[in-house]
């Protein structure tokens, strides 16, 4: 039988800040679904491990295990993490020996008795539809290319449902909930795509949302306009969000703008936390991170966020911010465009991994998830790899 493994960016460096080393690219949201599920979705298979060693050992729910090693010698397609496939089947003939998009290669078949070479070039090649991630903000080009197809699927098959008492601008069949709680008054506009609500989510009153907008199971909508956003499990949010990433479990339940960025889990803004996205030159956004700069090509960036990150209230963010798993940023503006991981502050203090592991005590069963031994031990080895990062972009700056 044929095994699916995903391989991740080696090594993933500045590009991938502020996920390299915190958790793998197989599992950022790329459009509605994490890249891992696009796969899986697309070849009909479950994957067997995430391959990557900046992440080897990361451990969450019923994901698959992150391996430092490629697959032994048997049947398998290696995808890599670094695209995603369009919401649609790839059907692999069995002449097929990669599969290609623009001339880059994005997957390998490998056959039985055969070592996985991630060099190899072999043929024929098949083309498949997706979108290339050149890196974290890549993220916001797979939402603008994806998501309004990925939540299309939902209204296609049938599973358009308006809310009673809700005003729907457009067709009310592009209106999916799937379970959700929706309060009166609720305005859905889907005249540029459909929005879908997931199982257990809740739209409170005072909210409009413009499609394509997709909501994870038992997330709130607490008030605001959200258009073109996409939200995991567990989030709250509230306020304007446009063009965003929400990972899972983040937390945005104030006032304030956040525009074209990413959050990772368990990231909190407190009221008021606003991003820049367009510089007020309009032009191309570059990144910094850690002494590095990187020209993303696009006009419309705003923060990344890794997790468990935290904002203080009031607190204004430039274009093109990246902020650092486990930083806590407060004090004296302005933030600077890079802050590493674990920072405390804006001092250039580091927070120590015993006061890291007591937060996330404390944070993570407010969402009902509990802190297992085998759980605390994997916030260790994030703490550990990411600062492993940090130390590398120290390093980088010192050049």
């Amino acid at each position: 039988m044929t095994e699916l493994y995903l391989l991740e960016p080696d090594p993933p460096g500045a590009a991938w800040a502020p996920f390299a080393g915190v958790r793998p690219v197989a599992g950022l949201r790329a459009g509605l679904w994490p890249i891992r599920e696009r796969w899986e979705r697309a070849l009909g298979l479950r994957a067997k491990a995430v391959v990557g060693a900046h992440c080897e050992g990361f451990a969450e729910g019923d994901e698959p295990p992150c391996v430092g090693a490629p697959p032994a010698a048997r049947p398998a397609i290696v995808a890599a993490s670094w695209f995603a496939p369009a919401a649609r089947r790839i059907e692999v003939a069995r002449d097929i020996r990669r599969l290609v998009h623009d001339g880059a290669t994005v997957g390998w078949v490998v056959r039985e008795g055969e070592p996985f070479d991630p060099t190899a070039r072999p043929e024929p090649a098949a083309p498949v539809a997706g979108v290339l991630l050149r890196g974290a903000w890549g993220l916001l080009d797979a939402l603008e290319r994806l998501l309004a197809d990925d939540c299309a699927s939902f209204a296609l098959a049938g599973r358009g449902a308006a809310p009673p008492d809700a005003v729907v601008l457009g067709d009310p069949s592009l209106v999916v909930s799937l379970g959700a709680s929706v309060e009166p008054g609720v305005v859905f506009d889907v005249r540029h795509g459909p929005v879908v609500l997931d199982a257990e989510a809740e739209v409170r009153s005072g909210t409009r949302l413009e499609g394509p907008v997709y909501v994870g199971p038992r997330t709130r909508i607490l008030g605001g306009f959200i258009r073109e956003s996409v939200f995991g499990p567990e989030c709250r949010a509230r306020g304007e969000i446009a063009s965003s990433v929400f990972l899972g479990y983040a937390n945005k339940a104030h006032e304030g703008f956040v525009g074209h960025s990413v959050l990772g889990c368990w990231v909190n803004l407190g009221a008021g936390t606003t991003t820049s996205n367009l510089k007020n030159t309009y032009g191309p956004v570059r990144l910094e991170v850690g002494g590095e700069r990187i020209e993303t090509g696009r006009l419309n960036v705003g923060t990344l966020f890794g997790d468990h990150a935290k904002t203080a209230i009031g607190t204004l963010l430039a274009t093109g911010t990246v902020i650092g798993a486990g930083a806590n940023v407060f004090g004296a503006p302005p933030v600077p465009k890079y802050v590493a991981p674990f920072a405390w502050g804006a001092s250039g203090e580091r927070m120590s991994e015993e006061g890291f592991l007591r937060i996330a005590e404390r944070v993570m069963p407010r969402r009902a998830v509990e802190v297992t031994p085998a759980r605390r031990e994997a916030l260790r080895r994030l703490y550990a790899r990411a600062l492993g990062a940090r130390a590398a972009d120290a390093r980088a700056a010192g050049r």
